[in-house]
C-alpha cells in the first residue's frame, strides 16, 4: 500500500464528521459555534486540513480543517472511516484534501488525498513514480484476454491509452465508468479510419488473480466488443508491483472482495513516452480524443 505518497486517493473511504452535529466545537472558538444545519440535498465542498490523530483500532482520524465556505468555520473534529484499515495511512501531520459530500442523510468524504506528508513513523516498502509528459514507459509485458503475451513496446508508432480496472469493481464512478469512457473513445476513433489505425486501447487489470484471460475476455466482450480486441486488449501484466509503481496506482484489499485503490490514465506517444497522464476520473473520452489527435500530430511533424 502507497500510504503517504503524493496523490494518494482513497475513491470508497466514507467519513461521517460530528462536525455537522450539534456539540462539535472548533478548537479557536469553543463555544461560539453553532449547529450547521444540513443540506435538504447533496451538496459538494471542498476540505483541507491537517491530520491531528489518527485511531486504527476505532477507525476514526481527526482532522484540524480550514473554514469550509458555505458550510462551516475552521474546526477539529473526528471522522469515523467507512474502512477502518485506512486510518493506518493517515498519519499526524498529514496534509489532506477531500471532497465532502453533505446531504440530509450525513456527511461523507469519498476522496482522500495526501498533499504532504508528515515525517513517517515507517519506511515505506513501495516508491511511486508520477507519470511525467516525456517520460520513457518501461516495455512491460501482459496476459491479455486471449492468453496471449503482448507488451508495451509492440504498439510503438501508434498512441497507446492505458486505463486500470478490475472486472468485479462495483463503484458507477470508478472503473465502470472508465471502461465506459473507453469504450466512448473506442467509439469515436472508429469513425476515423486512419485515427484508428494510429491507436490502441489497453485496460490493465491490477486483480491478475480473479481476472484471468477468459474472466477479462467476458469483461471486454461487454465494453468492446468481440470483434474489437485487435484494437483494444484487457490484460493483466506479469510484474503487478512494477507496472502500479510506475503508473502511480495504490492497490489494498477492501470489504467483500472489493479493492480500494486509486486512478491512473496514461496517453502514450508514438515513441513510447508519456503524452498525457491523468490521476482522477473527471477525464472526458472528447479530452482523451484530442490528446489523441496532438500526440499524432507531434509525431509527424
Amino acid at each position: 500500500m502507497r500510504g503517504l505518497l503524493r496523490g494518494l486517493v482513497w475513491p470508497s473511504v466514507i467519513l461521517f464528521g460530528c462536525g455537522l452535529l450539534q456539540g462539535c466545537r472548533s478548537g479557536d472558538s469553543a463555544g461560539d459555534e453553532q449547529p450547521v444545519a444540513i443540506p435538504s440535498t447533496a451538496t459538494t465542498f471542498q476540505l483541507k486540513g491537517i491530520v491531528v490523530a489518527s485511531d486504527a483500532a476505532k477507525g476514526v482520524v481527526t482532522v484540524d480543517s480550514e473554514a469550509i465556505p458555505g458550510l462551516m468555520g475552521a474546526m477539529t473534529m473526528p471522522y469515523k472511516l467507512a474502512q477502518p484499515g485506512v486510518a493506518t495511512e493517515l498519519h499526524p501531520g498529514d496534509h489532506i484534501t477531500a471532497r465532502l459530500r453533505v446531504a440530509e442523510s450525513g456527511s461523507a468524504i469519498d476522496q482522500i488525498v495526501v498533499t504532504a506528508q508528515a515525517k513517517p513513523d515507517y519506511k515505506p516498502n513501495k516508491f511511486y513514480n508520477v507519470p511525467t509528459p516525456g517520460q520513457a514507459v518501461p516495455d512491460f509485458k501482459f496476459l491479455n484476454q486471449s492468453g496471449r503475451t503482448i507488451a508495451v513496446d509492440q504498439f510503438r508508432g501508434k498512441v497507446l491509452l492505458v486505463t486500470f480496472i478490475y472486472t468485479r469493481c462495483p463503484l458507477p464512478d470508478y472503473c465502470i465508468r472508465l471502461s465506459r469512457n473507453f469504450a466512448n473513445i473506442q467509439h469515436q476513433l472508429a469513425a476515423d479510419p486512419q485515427l484508428y489505425n494510429k491507436t490502441h486501447l489497453l485496460s490493465i487489470s491490477f486483480d491478475p488473480a480473479y481476472d484471468t484471460p477468459k474472466v477479462l475476455h467476458s469483461y471486454g466482450n461487454a465494453y468492446a466488443g468481440s470483434g474489437a480486441f485487435a484494437h483494444w486488449d484487457f490484460a493483466a501484466p506479469a510484474d503487478l508491483d512494477a507496472v502500479e509503481q510506475f503508473f502511480d496506482v495504490g492497490v489494498s484489499p477492501g470489504s467483500n472482495n472489493t479493492l480500494t485503490h486509486s486512478l491512473s490514465t496514461a496517453v502514450i506517444a508514438p515513441d513510447g513516452k508519456i503524452f498525457r497522464w491523468y490521476p482522477t476520473n473527471d477525464w472526458t473520452p472528447a479530452a482523451v480524443v484530442d490528446d489523441v489527435k496532438q500526440a499524432v500530430a507531434q509525431a509527424a511533424s
